[in-house]
């Protein structure tokens, strides 16, 4: 990983979990939207179900480098 992103990460981790939520959710939307409104518009429809599933206590978050070693683990690295 460049050393801006690490930057990035380490900054990140100072955010709420519903702050990490919505810049992980505008990210998404960056990347998948491909500039089509329309994709936005059913991003955050997505961010607020998310978010809404998390206050309610329905699902809990779990912390990145968790997730990260989970994910490292099923692809083999």
């Amino acid at each position: 990983m460049s050393p801006k992103i690490e930057q990035l990460v380490e900054q990140s981790r100072q955010l709420s979990r519903e702050e990490r939520a919505e810049l992980v959710d505008r990210l998404t939307i960056e990347m998948c939207s491909d500039g089509r409104p329309e994709f936005e518009s059913e991003w955050v429809q997505e961010a607020e179900r998310r978010l809404d599933e998390l206050r309610s206590g329905k699902v809990r978050a779990l912390p990145g480098d968790e997730v990260m070693a989970k994910a490292r683990k099923i692809v083999g690295r």
